[in-house]
């Protein structure tokens, strides 16, 4: 027995020499320096809880568009992408060489089509002149030799078959001029329009085949659709996958949803940009308030409920990993009651972590005059954009603290360093411990 009560007797000198010791570690650090605001009391709906999940804002089974032999397998589960990057490569080779034959089909076509439109050469065009000239002086000879033989026989000193191989000649450097001229002239004209058109035609459908080849190309190369994390693998290096089939699942969680489903005797009272508060089992220590996004206009006809998606922005932790992750269990509170009078208070002065949330309301000593806080436990309610209505000892009016509170103890004496006028907006001081 004596032992007994010497060992209460040593226990309570160990708990007064701390408490001494707290105490005296305040009085040299001084008071803490903290910023408050005040209580508000508005008129809002009263809230109701509902059970919902944490879901990703977009959930992406990403296939390949083409089959392939994977040569390169990018990602694991649980890393993190940004849109655009590679998460697999397929065999190319086959492909670049039926680029490489495109493209110098295409080369061709282009110069045939270019060697239309230029038309001939100078030279060439020179050329056609000299002939028709030629040509020309050749028909008028003939014509000349054909006069004189004519003049001969009126005096019958040509027979007549001399002047029909006269005649024979002249008219044949006749044809040969009017084919040279016909011949000059369509070097002068240049190629018909209709073939200039084809030409044209065979170059655009080289193009298109070269533009469809590399779009085959680039599909061989499959990347994230957006900024997520990868969270399933469906293929490895060296596997031969055909097109259509999946190769890794790509989630984003910034901002995140949390989907939950509403019986159909409070949807009427709900609304988009309504806000909500969010507790998340697996957080006790933080609240978290979103916003209804949509409202699904389809309703499950076993339990009567609809499906109702609430956004809010995500916290990344030091790991650059997601606070909020899909599956997570939540429990939200929606304004869906009659409306009634309620206080709120910002989010940042609540906290949680113990048996019950609560907040630190300025006090005035009194006996010493100086400024104190004492705790006051409270029960959370609705969300108003960034405010939070709670019951408790609280009215309108009394000041809480909203930055300095995570060191705070009953009877704590602080110093306030800012009263910021617009409950909900986050004050531009820092924290001071």
């Amino acid at each position: 027995m004596q032992s007994f009560w010497l060992r209460i007797s040593f226990t309570s000198c160990v708990w007064a020499a701390a408490a001494a010791g707290a105490d005296s570690a305040t009085a040299q650090s001084g008071p803490a320096r903290v910023t408050v605001t005040q209580v508000v009391e508005r008129d809002l709906s009263s809230g109701r809880a509902f059970v919902g999940t944490v879901e990703a804002r977009r959930h992406s089974s990403v296939g390949s568009a083409v089959s392939g032999r994977v040569i390169e397998f990018l990602v694991t589960s649980g890393e993190r992408v940004s849109k655009g990057q590679p998460l697999a490569k397929l065999l190319t080779k086959n492909v670049e060489i039926q680029i490489a034959a495109a493209k110098a089909e295409h080369e061709l076509r282009k110069h045939e089509l270019l060697e239309l439109t230029n038309g001939a050469r100078p030279e060439e065009r020179n050329e056609s002149e000299a002939r028709m000239q030629a040509a020309q002086a050749a028909m008028k000879l003939a014509q000349t030799k054909l006069a004189r033989v004519k003049a001969l026989i009126e005096r019958n000193a040509a027979t007549r078959d001399e002047i029909d191989e006269v005649a024979a000649v002249s008219e044949t450097a006749t044809a040969m001029h009017l084919a040279a001229k016909a011949a000059f002239d369509l070097v002068v004209a240049g190629p018909r329009k209709e073939r200039k058109a084809q030409a044209g035609a065979r170059a655009d459908a080289a193009e298109a085949e070269v533009d469809r080849l590399l779009d085959i190309l680039e599909k061989h190369t499959i990347k994230a659709p957006f900024d997520g994390f990868v969270v399933a693998e469906h293929t490895e290096e060296g596997q031969w996958i055909e097109s259509g089939k999946l190769v890794a699942e790509v989630v984003e969680v910034d901002p995140i949803e949390v989907r939950v489903n509403v019986p159909e005797a409070y949807i009427p009272r709900l609304k988009i940009g309504t806000s909500a508060r969010i507790d998340i089992e697996a957080l006790p220590l933080q609240t978290f308030v979103g916003s209804v996004i949509a409202i699904v206009p389809k309703g499950d006809e076993k339990s009567r409920t609809f499906p109702v998606r609430i956004e809010l922005k995500n916290t990344w932790q030091p790991d650059e990993t997601p606070l909020l992750k899909p599956g997570m269990f939540a429990r939200v509170e929606l304004p869906v009651d009659q409306k009634r009078q309620v206080l709120l208070v910002p989010k940042d002065s609540l906290v949680l972590g113990g048996a019950q949330p609560m907040v630190f309301v300025i006090v005035k000593d009194p006996q010493s005059n100086k400024t104190k806080v004492r705790e006051v436990p409270v029960q959370l309610g609705i969300a108003s954009k960034s405010l939070i209505a709670v019951s408790g000892d609280l009215k309108a009016g009394d000041e809480v603290v909203v930055e300095g509170n995570e060191r705070l103890r009953t009877n704590a004496e602080i110093e306030i360093t800012e009263e910021n006028k617009s409950p909900g907006k986050k004050p531009a001081t820092s924290k001071v411990p």
